[in-house]
Order: structure tokens, then C-alpha cells, then sequence
């Protein structure tokens, strides 16, 4: 499958800015299943390329002139091949131990520990990590708005309303309870007919099969594995290590933020 993306984000501000640092992970990472054919980032200011600490193609973008907008357009062509159970080829070059450790956006407080003891178990395998997906769903219901970047799994828990993040969050959190290592995965998803947004957030989930031991990667929000419909850009520990855009700035008064992302999907051989 062949993914075209095009994601622009735009800050406008009430006041000039004398300095804004953004990191920037909108590179699709390199990974056996997905190939990017074209990709270009553009910006006003200064971006220095780097690799983080989960091995996201990232950049630090710098602006040090006075401006009253920061325009961010990533833009390109990916080819991505699909995934069998959502089982991704390679390991990685972390121990998934690193996946285990909570955080705040994870923390598996006193509700957030009993959901996870009624829905999953030590040991799990595809079908009941398919069962946690839609049990999340069924708790968290999608609702575009009703929460921020800042909500925590419990928070979501406890509104009963979420987003692919917050799904994601809460996943994480009830997996560490059992022991069982996940990370956050942000990207694009060519949504189809559905009406959830084609900037997305999943999760990747350690197995230990028989015929199989490595990540395999969820849509909690979909209740579904990932396949060839799915552009990676980062992986990270939640939100705040996987986040497309992320930064600080001097100045600027009130700002509105306007974030506009499109997918269209064609068959490899076109």
C-alpha cells in the first residue's frame, strides 16, 4: 500500500513571539515494513536533524526572529508493507523491559489497576488483547474535544470519553499492571469510511507465542491490529516521547492552533 500524507500545523498568535524551540518527530521511521519514497519538511526558522533516544528521526526547529505564526507542512509518500496479526518484523533495538516503566499520562492508580485485573492477564494472547482493545472502547467512548494532551489513562477512565490517545494511555497503563511491556506509537492512519482523524496513536504490545515472540501492533481505538494502512513516525514510552509536534515559546499572547492532516491510500503497483 502506498500512503500520500500531507500534515500541516499552524500556531497563530495575538502577540510577537521573540523565540519558539519546537521538537519535530514527523519523519516516518525506518522500519523493515515501511518505506518512505519522498519526503520534505517545511518551515519558517532554523531545524537541526536528529535521532532520539527510541530512535525517531526527529528535528529541533528553532526561531529566534520576531513572528506572530509558526507554519509546519510534512508532506510525502510511503510504502508500507502489511502485517501479518499485526506482528511487526524486527524486535528493535531496545529490550521491551524499557516498555514497562509507568508514567504520568500512565500511572496505573487504584481504578485504572482494577479494570486492568478484570480485562487482562499476565501472559495474554492475541485474542485477549483484542478483548482489552474493545473493553477500553466500550469504557472510553471516542469523543472528539472532551479531553487534552495533558489527560491522563485515570482521568480518561473516570470521564468515560476520550480520544486515540487517551485509548492508547489507558492500554499502556493496564498492560504495565500485568507485567506485559507496550509503548505509544503515533502516526497516520488512511482512515477509509470511518470518521476518526488520519493523524492517529496506537500502541505496540511485547507477545510471548509459540510460533512467535516480539511486537505486535494494536489500534485500540478500532479494536483492530495495524497493517499496511499505517504510517510509524515515533514510538515512545506516551504522548510526551512520541508527540509530532512539541515545544516552548517567549511571547506571543493567546494562540490557536489549527491542524490539518490528509491520507489518500493507492495499491502498491500504482
Amino acid at each position: 500500500m502506498l500512503l500520500t500524507i500531507r500534515h500541516e500545523t499552524v500556531y497563530h498568535y495575538t502577540a510577537a513571539l521573540t523565540y519558539t524551540i519546537q521538537q519535530l518527530r514527523l519523519t516516518p521511521r525506518a522500519e523493515v515494513q515501511q518505506r518512505t519514497l519522498a519526503w520534505n519538511i517545511r518551515s519558517s526558522g532554523t531545524r537541526h536533524p536528529f535521532t532520539d533516544a527510541f530512535g525517531n528521526l526527529s528535528h529541533t526547529l528553532t526561531i529566534t526572529r520576531p513572528h506572530h505564526e509558526v507554519r509546519i507542512i510534512a508532506e510525502g509518500t510511503v510504502a508500507i508493507a502489511p502485517l501479518h496479526l499485526g506482528r511487526l518484523p524486527q524486535p528493535g533495538e531496545f529490550s521491551p523491559l524499557v516498555f514497562t516503566v509507568p508514567t504520568q499520562l500512565t500511572q496505573p492508580t487504584a481504578a485504572v489497576m482494577d479494570f486492568a485485573h478484570r480485562h487482562l492477564q499476565a501472559g495474554a494472547g492475541n485474542t485477549q488483547l483484542l478483548d482489552l482493545a474493545q473493553a477500553i472502547c466500550a469504557a472510553v467512548a471516542y469523543q472528539s474535544g472532551s479531553t487534552a494532551v495533558t489527560t491522563s489513562a485515570d482521568d480518561a477512565l473516570a470521564l468515560g470519553q476520550g480520544v486515540c490517545q487517551d485509548h492508547a494511555h489507558l492500554y499502556l497503563a493496564c498492560c504495565h499492571t500485568a507485567g506485559i511491556p507496550a509503548r505509544y506509537v503515533s502516526g497516520y492512519i488512511d482512515p477509509g469510511n470511518t470518521s476518526h482523524a488520519e493523524s492517529h496513536a496506537w500502541v505496540d504490545v511485547w507477545v510471548e507465542e509459540h510460533d512467535f515472540s516480539g511486537w505486535i501492533s494494536i489500534d485500540v481505538t478500532h479494536a483492530c491490529f495495524a497493517s499496511n494502512n499505517y504510517c510509524r513516525l515515533a514510538i515512545g514510552r506516551d504522548y510526551d516521547s512520541a508527540a509530532p509536534v512539541r515545544g516552548v515559546r517567549r511571547g506571543g499572547g493567546e494562540e490557536t492552533l489549527t491542524v490539518q492532516v490528509n491520507v489518500s491510500a493507492l495499491p502498491s503497483d500504482q
